[in-house]
């Protein structure tokens, strides 16, 4: 009898222990929630599909990208002449997007459009016209089977501001970070946090925090409170100073520094030797679209030709010098300016730079390096690339469109110019500037920071809990293991006792 006692409670100790343990460790169901911004640039637009646990983390959502698509055609403000275009450019990409999301989930996934520098000039420039363009975005958004919650220009601050959270978010600076966000915490120096250098076709933004930020200039200053902390941060947008603006201004001055040679031509066109693109290459402007862009109209002349031909001269140098008339350093009403009369506290700490940034820089071979490199080798870099003859580069890269590989002398130069000139980097702290296109699986841009943002007015839910808690989890198999060590000792100890005692108990 006592055996069979024995024998039934060692089984159910047994049972109990493997009970309690699947059931605890059984896999929690997967509870995720989705969301689609869209980046309308100034040359183009990409759909980026993020998702994160309906728990949230530290009042703010683990967000990560799943999903990206490039929108094909011009971005949004290119379609001012055909206003009505602009949104059913956006199809192919949120069919892709409607693949990724879970159709059960379609309807609750928030989709968002924000557009940056190419409609902010398209409004300065056309009001109507980008209100029609805007309004054509949200019909073709709105008849997608998403949760459509708004098509907007944002502001530069809001694009630098975004921007910097991103970087920040994926770096693990707002946090404690673990596995293999500690390698890419690597790139940051001991500042608490990262600057952000954004660089678009139409603008640039740069962002960091800084100590030393007066009360100057409050509307370039912002305060966040991410995780549970307070971020007093330096913001400033420069519209038509991205790469294509800033390429449409040279040509302008330079137009307007030879106007009087060309006022005494009789001829219907002239040519233009430029230093910033290779020699040997040609292109053709027509000088009647030429100035109707904001960033051009107020450097107009009346000129007696209707087209400019361009040669390129390749001369680096001089291309440099041709770039600096763009940034205005003979006024600051502040202690301390970047350019064009526009305060900037002293550079502190690390600075991600992404975008076209990145991607110029990228295209140069100058981001494979695990540090970055010397200021002096990225500037011979560019020097020997612009001096190289077009019809080489053109052979040595004939995957790439001629529009984009022909402007990536000027784009290199200008990006120096930007930093040195505009900023102020210098060979002491260049290597605080970090070339970023991907941290992660996320790329590096304002969409991300956006999210982020958004996804604090999403109300937490009740995470999906064990059915036991850790304390009631860790009593059970205890006691069930004590139970079961209990009923084997008693079995040991009932064999090895001596006869006589076994006797008597029988």
């Amino acid at each position: 009898m006592i055996l069979l006692i024995l024998g039934f409670l060692s089984t159910l100790a047994v049972i109990a222990l493997i009970a309690v343990a699947v059931t605890q460790n059984k896999p929690l169901p997967r509870n995720i929630k989705y969301g689609i911004v869209l980046d309308a640039g100034s040359s183009h637009t990409n759909l980026y599909v993020y998702e994160w646990p309906a728990e949230k983390e530290n009042d703010t959502g683990v967000v990560k990208q799943v999903e990206v698509c490039k929108v094909e055609g011009p971005g949004i403000s290119g379609y001012s002449h055909a206003t009505e275009e602009a949104g059913p450019s956006l199809a192919q990409c949120l069919q892709q997007a409607k693949e990724v999301i879970p159709s059960a989930q379609h309807k609750e996934t928030p989709v968002y459009l924000g557009a940056t520098a190419g409609m902010r000039l398209l409004r300065l420039q056309n009001k109507s016209a980008a209100d029609k363009v805007l309004s054509s975005v949200e019909n073709t958004l709105r008849l997608a089977p998403f949760n459509f919650q708004g098509a907007r220009i944002i502001t530069g601050q809001e694009e630098g501001a975004y921007g910097w959270i991103t970087i920040n978010y994926l770096l693990g600076n707002f946090k404690q970070v673990s596995g293999w966000k500690k390698l890419l915490h690597s790139l940051t120096s001991s500042s608490e946090t990262s600057g952000a250098l954004d660089l678009g076709g139409a603008s640039t933004q740069i962002t960091f925090v800084s100590k030393d930020l007066s009360l100057e200039s409050p509307e370039n200053q912002l305060y966040f409170r991410l995780y549970g902390k307070d971020y007093e941060v330096y913001t400033h947008s420069f519209l038509c100073y991205g790469k294509d603006q800033a390429l449409q201004q040279k040509l302008a001055r330079d137009l307007q520094a030879t106007w009087i040679d060309f006022y005494f031509q009789t001829m219907e066109s002239s040519n233009l030797l430029d230093p910033c693109f290779h020699h040997g290459y040609q292109r053709t402007i027509n000088i009647s679209d030429f100035f109707k862009n904001p960033c051009t109209s107020d450097k107009k002349k009346e000129l007696p030709f209707s087209q400019l031909y361009i040669e390129g001269e390749g001369n680096y140098q001089k291309c440099r010098e041709n770039i600096q008339t763009l940034f205005n350093k003979t006024n600051c009403p502040y202690s301390s300016c970047s350019f064009n009369g526009i305060y900037l506290p002293p550079l502190k700490g690390d600075f991600g730079a992404f975008s076209a940034f990145y991607f110029v820089m990228n295209f140069l071979n100058l981001t494979s390096e695990p540090n970055p490199l010397a200021l002096n080798k990225v500037t011979s870099t560019i020097e020997s690339f612009c001096a190289r003859p077009w019809q080489e580069v053109k052979t040595a890269y004939h995957h790439i469109k001629e529009k984009y590989l022909s402007e990536y002398c000027f784009s290199g130069a200008y990006i120096l110019s930007l930093l040195e000139n505009g900023y102020e980097f210098t060979e002491n702290n260049w290597q605080m500037i970090h070339f970023l296109g991907k941290i992660g699986s996320s790329d590096a841009g304002w969409t991300l920071g956006y999210m982020l943002n958004l996804t604090n007015m999403i109300p937490a839910e009740e995470p999906a809990e064990p059915p036991l808690s850790h304390g009631s989890y860790v009593g059970l198999m205890v006691l069930c293991s004590l139970v079961l060590v209990s009923v084997l000792l008693f079995a040991w100890l009932l064999f090895h006792k001596p006869k006589c005692l076994q006797k008597g108990i029988v």
